[in-house]
């Protein structure tokens, strides 16, 4: 796909399951830029930053000039607060109500405080971790957080609520367009709105642990539906164009 197109600025989009992570060091590996998609839990957000700059480590022993390689982690965002929230309702109680809507964001600031630990801050107040620093002075690119999925579901929250409370360097905000218009013309970007939220991330989501939803249930069941999604979008792709070929005949007449 990357010789396909032939752009210096094309991504090929990777799942960040279990399998895919060697995927994504091999493709790094051979200077092909990529897009690390469908991550919903912190320990496979570093898990993939791992496979990240083991990409970038075989690429610089393959003599590939580091400067042209990047990537970025797409983390999914509302789709967590989708299934959280739900079970947050059933349970019903005012202590679980209060928290509807915040573990989306929680997880996302948290994911953000990982990337900081390992590529560094744009303040320089966290350093990058060492295997970073080396590969930096080979001129190599972070790993940019890219937030995915950012359109509101539930109408009882503020349409731009993914977009203003996740603003901090370096990140990508991938919106729909119904989210992209609604940010234009109403929405309050007031700055950094992530690095001095880590302490109220954590203490969100114990809380909603403590209210018996399991973070890591949850998360494991995202990735197996999101999975399943990305599986029907492709299959429907291909009958799709198999369809159409077949009208057209062999030869195209």
């Amino acid at each position: 796909l990357a010789w396909l197109v032939d752009r210096p600025n094309v991504m090929i989009k990777i799942p960040a399951t279990k399998a895919g992570l060697p995927a994504v060091t091999e493709v790094i590996g051979a200077g092909i830029s990529v897009n690390v998609t469908l991550i919903f839990s912190l320990e496979r957000y570093r898990e993939v930053m791992d496979a990240y700059l083991a990409g970038l480590e075989q690429a610089q022993a393959a003599g590939l000039d580091l400067a042209g390689i990047h990537s970025v982690a797409s983390f999914f965002v509302s789709r967590v607060d989708s299934e959280i929230d739900k079970r947050l309702t059933v349970l019903g109680t005012d202590e679980a109500l209060a928290l509807k809507g915040k573990a989306a964001l929680a997880n996302a600031r948290l994911a953000y405080e990982a990337y900081e630990s390992v590529f560094g801050s744009a303040d320089a107040a966290t350093r990058p971790g060492d295997r970073f620093t080396a590969l930096a002075g080979a001129r190599a690119n972070a790993q940019r957080p890219l937030w995915a999925s950012t359109g509101v579901k539930d109408p009882a929250f503020r349409d731009t609520l993914y977009v203003e409370e996740l603003v901090a360097p370096g990140t990508v905000n991938t919106m729909p367009e119904a989210t992209l218009r609604a940010a234009a013309d109403h929405g309050d970007v007031r700055g950094d709105t992530v690095t001095g939220g880590y302490a109220q991330a954590r203490a969100d989501l114990a809380a909603v642990e403590r209210l018996g939803i399991s973070y890591d249930e949850v998360v494991e069941q995202l990735e197996q539906e999101g999975v399943a999604k990305f599986e029907a979008a492709w299959q429907d792709l291909l009958d799709a164009v198999t369809k159409s070929l077949d009208s057209k005949g062999v030869d195209g007449e």
